[in-house]
């Protein structure tokens, strides 16, 4: 009797074992935890669109330092932090939430999306019914940056399938507004992007589109929209 109960508990527990490496298998593969081989446009023929924009002059064109800054934030790895930031509204470098991602890739290019945001939000308050006004806190709620792209950024396919109309620098709004993040130079072995993002995840420059669900797709043109335009200081 002693033989089978314990036959029993070694078959229960290689059960429960396999069970477990299943589910540490998919969780690993969902939040990109294992290592997987990254792609980039040129590995399908894909052209990367370049902007006619170098707002900060510094030789590099608007998309390139969107990306580049959006890189830095990823690398600096901030820890999800969404306090309210009086005095200006800027958290430190070592926190940040989604909202922050975008902010410092626009600061990258010499742009303030903050004052951007800000002044529009003053001179046309029907557009962001979700607004205080608050310049410390309303340009980094993703329900007024969707607001603000809507008007003054270029809208997209959100078919994450025609790859070739992704590329890096785009801000891409996900899960019915309540997420948002940039468009990486990396992609998957399907030639589906990257998306560097701030969710508090290990990775924050992932494959994220298989579990994020795309709602709304923009790249950002300087040049349709001059008019409101505010330099970084």
């Amino acid at each position: 009797m002693k033989k089978v109960r314990k036959l029993r508990m070694d078959r229960l527990l290689i059960l429960l074992m396999g069970v477990l490496l299943i589910a540490i298998s998919i969780l690993g593969a969902r939040y990109n935890i294992f290592p997987a081989k990254k792609y980039t446009a040129a590995d399908f023929s894909i052209e990367v669109i370049k902007s006619s924009m170098d707002y900060d002059n510094d030789g590099i064109d608007d998309y390139a330092d969107f990306l580049a800054g959006a890189k830095k934030d990823a690398a600096n790895h901030p820890a999800y932090n969404g306090t309210y930031w009086p005095d200006g509204g800027y958290p430190s470098d070592n926190y940040g939430v989604c909202t922050d991602v975008i902010w410092r890739a626009f600061r990258e290019a010499g742009y303030c999306l903050r004052d951007m945001v800000d002044n529009d939000i003053r001179a046309y308050p029907d557009d962001y019914p979700d607004a205080d006004p608050d310049i410390n806190i309303d340009f980094r709620r993703v329900s007024n940056l969707e607001d603000f792209f809507d008007k003054y950024a270029i809208s997209l396919t959100t078919d994450i399938n025609k790859i070739e109309e992704w590329m890096p620098g785009d801000i891409v709004v996900f899960n019915e507004g309540m997420h948002i993040g940039m468009v990486s130079d990396y992609r998957n072995r399907k030639g589906q992007v990257y998306i560097i993002h701030n969710g508090g995840q290990p990775n924050r420059d992932e494959d994220y589109l298989k579990r994020g669900t795309v709602y709304k797709h923009y790249r950002f043109d300087a040049s349709l929209c001059k008019d409101i335009l505010v330099r970084w200081y």
